[in-house]
């Protein structure tokens, strides 16, 4: 498991990308076909063409980190195939690594309290 701070900029890759990339590489595509700053704390997932792995790129402030995870049975679940990226929170990145449907986390509504006379 991997805990992110909420409120940090997490990106999905939807394409699967060819899996021999390092954090290179991926840095890379990062520029190139995203068009983002790899260097601005946000968060890059990228996932494999069977789904069953995935990679994580970040700059932490002081070196780059690059987090693999390959599942041993079953695959990730994954948005639908599509050029582009998506975004998700925090709490759903942890949920993607740990292997869980992150797609039913949803923001629990918290009651306001009501002032009673």
């Amino acid at each position: 498991m991997i805990t992110v701070p909420a409120g940090i900029r997490v990106l999905v890759a939807t394409k699967p990308v060819d899996f021999r990339r390092g954090a290179e590489g991926l840095i890379a595509l990062v520029r190139e076909h995203l068009g983002h700053d790899p260097f601005s704390g946000t968060i890059y997932v990228f996932r494999s063409k069977r789904a069953d792995r995935l990679k994580i790129v970040a700059w932490d402030g002081s070196g780059l980190v690059l987090f693999w995870k390959r599942l041993e049975q079953g695959a990730f679940r994954w948005p639908p195939i599509s050029d582009g990226v998506m975004r998700l929170s925090a709490s759903q990145l942890a949920a993607l690594v740990d292997g869980l449907d992150w797609s039913r986390l949803y923001a629990r509504d918290v009651a306001q309290p009501t002032a009673t006379s």
